[in-house]
Parts: C-alpha cells; structure tokens; sequence
C-alpha cells in the first residue's frame, strides 16, 4: 500500500544477502503481480530487490560517528515514533523500519491512475496476496509514463502520483526511506503511523477500507503522539491543517457529485465532455473562493492546481476520505481504547463487500451536549 528522477539506483550488496531471499522476493513479487505482464513483475521484483539491498540498520547508522548529525536525529525520532505507535496506538512491532534507505530520488514509486473520459471509476490491478488496487506503482518514473501513456491514447484520463512511503504489509521489513524525512516529524509520524496501520488490519477486497482505517489511525496517532509531549502548537497547527484538507476534500467531493451525475445522464458524448470542462472551471473558482473566505487568502492547494484537473486526479479521494465517519464511530464504541478499536476494526473488514460498504457509508454520530441529555 503506498502513501500518496530518473536517476539510477547505485546500491551495493551486502555480504549478508542471501539466495533464498532472492527467490522469495521473485516468488512474492510473481504473485503480486498476477494481472501484469512479465515487465510489470520483473520491475517490481528488481525494484524490491534493490530496497533491500540498500537497507543500512538504524542502530548502526545512529552509533556512527561518521553519520550526519540530522540524520541521526531523525532516525532517532522516528525510534521514539515506533516505540509510541507499538505502546499507545496497537501497532506491530515486527521489524519493520528498523533499516534505512537514502533512496536518492524524489518517490520510492510512482502510481498510474487511470479512468475513462467519462467516468470517476478508475481500473483496477488486481494481485493474489495483497487484492485489488486503484492505482499501479513503478519503481521508476519513465516506466509509469509509458504506462500512463498507454491509456491516454486510447482517451482516457490519467494521473501520476509520487509515493512518498509505502507498506509490503508485513512481508518484507519494510525500511525507513529518505523521502519519509523531507517534511517535519510530524509528517514522518503520519506516515510511521499510517504505514504500520495497513499490517495491523488489512483485507484483500476493499482498499477504500484500508486506506480509511489507515487514514484514521494516522490522525488519531499523530494527535496523541502531539499531546502526549505537551506540543500545543505543534498540535494546533495539525489540528488546522486536517480542517483544510477536510475543507478541500469536501469541496471535492460535491464536484464529484455532480460529475458522475453528469456521465450517467442522457446527453451525448461530446456534450457531457463540454459540461466536464465547465465542472472543472468551476471547482476551480469555487476553490479560489474558499481560499479568500475560509483561509484568510492562503492559498493552500497552489500545488495541486499547478497539473490539469481531470477524473483520474478526483478518482481517489473518496478511497481515501469518504469512510471516516464509519471509523469515528468506531473509536467512539470503543471509548478511545485502541486495542479494542483495532478489534472491532478488524471483525469489520472481514464483512462481505456490500455490507462493508454500507457500513463504511454511515454518518457521524452527534454527541448531545451535557444540558440535553
């Protein structure tokens, strides 16, 4: 599961890589890639293959003198990080993130979303041990867009997102990555705590279930974690930025309304691609608007306009945001204890799939003020 140049990887093979861990790693990387052609599964297999040989143990890089004094405290963070998420948060203890990897480049992968003209349903990569994804991720940039490109000829919209960080659900010990230290430690606990939630609780048939347990446990950490140290601004600046993004997703969300009602109605298709162009101009003032009303002028999605608008961009926000409620309820029922809450969490994900999806569709519960009860 991932999180949302060019230059080759230089990496030596450690003296202690062995054979049978080659060939697990192809036998995995051969199953996951079981709806792809033989260049997917062998990019993915050497892609793999090359994390792990570049993994340097924390404990070694920490203790070493010749370390560069911020990466060591960084490294140490994220310790401190894991130790909190294993201790208040319910989250594995496995091995995971105990390594290292200066990837060199601006991504560990690159995802290819892709969805008709006239549609917000993005393909699927269906894959034997981890299920179905909206999204497929390359470990290099040209490769995915060359397959990007495949589906914009034949018309379709497309999207290339840069993974930050991302999880082998438990398979391999997955290492800490440069990219992960580009933003502050409160990034870095993000995606510790987001990364660790998919090996918590994960199933097979619904990524929108995933990504939202994950999505939730990462902000209900990353609170913790803030409160916990007595970081008040640090907790407050977090808190604003969540109601930002949840501000944004909202308006993305009423846009994605009126798309898809768009592409069901009767129109043409050369209509319904007109009316398009004029949904995605008018998110766009609609979004300037919120920026002078809501956010005092700042302009926080600068960034995400910079690309053109188009399904692919708007297909996985739902994936993402749109059962957040169903987890807030959750935590509620388990009065904020987070074993029970990964519990219950888990006993969910096993529902068959139209029950799962109506249960993740459920509104948050209002909590009465004290006088009213």
């Amino acid at each position: 599961m991932t999180r949302m140049d060019n230059s080759p990887l230089m990496y030596q093979r450690p003296s202690g890589y062995s054979k049978p861990l080659i060939i697990w790693v192809i036998v995995s990387c051969w199953a996951l890639a079981a709806c792809s052609g033989p260049g997917y599964y062998f990019q993915a297999a050497s892609g793999q293959l090359k994390l792990n040989q570049a993994k340097q143990s924390v404990s070694d890089l920490t203790g070493d003198p010749l370390t560069e004094p911020e990466l060591v405290k960084q490294l140490e963070t994220a310790t401190e990080i894991l130790a909190f998420a294993t201790a208040h948060l319910d989250l594995p203890a496995n091995g995971s993130y105990s390594s290292y990897v200066d990837l060199k480049r601006e991504a560990v992968t690159w995802n290819v979303v892709a969805t008709p003209a006239l549609s917000l349903k993005p393909k699927k990569w269906c894959f034997f041990i981890a299920g179905c994804f909206p999204y497929r991720g390359f470990f290099k940039q040209t490769s995915a867009t060359r397959s990007a490109q495949k589906y914009a000829d034949k018309g379709w919209d497309v999207y290339i997102s840069p993974a930050t960080a991302y999880s082998t659900l438990g398979k391999f010990k997955d290492p800490l990555l440069s990219t992960m230290f580009k933003g502050s430690d409160v990034r870095l606990a993000a995606y510790l705590f987001h990364e660790l939630a998919h090996q918590r609780v994960y199933t097979r048939h619904d990524g929108r279930f995933n990504e939202n347990y994950a999505s939730f446990v990462e902000t209900v950490g990353v609170t913790a974690w803030l409160e916990k140290d007595d970081r008040l601004d640090a907790l407050a600046q977090w808190l604003l930025m969540q109601q930002i993004e949840k501000d944004f997703s909202e308006l993305i969300g009423s846009y994605r309304i009126q798309l898809s009602t768009l592409y069901l109605g009767d129109q043409s298709e050369s209509e319904k691609l007109q009316q398009k162009s004029a949904i995605f101009r008018s998110m766009k003032d609609d979004y300037q608007m919120m920026v002078k009303q809501k956010w005092d002028g700042i302009d926080y999605y600068s960034g995400w306009f910079e690309k053109p608008v188009n399904n692919a961009r708007l297909a996985l926000f739902d994936t993402y945001s749109g059962g957040q409620c169903a987890f807030a309820n959750l935590h509620e029922r388990a009065k904020g204890n987070m074993i029970e809450f990964n519990r219950l969490a888990e006993e969910y994900s096993k529902l068959p799939t139209e029950e799962l999806t109506q249960w993740l569709n459920q509104t948050c519960m209002i909590v009465a003020p004290t006088a009213d009860l």
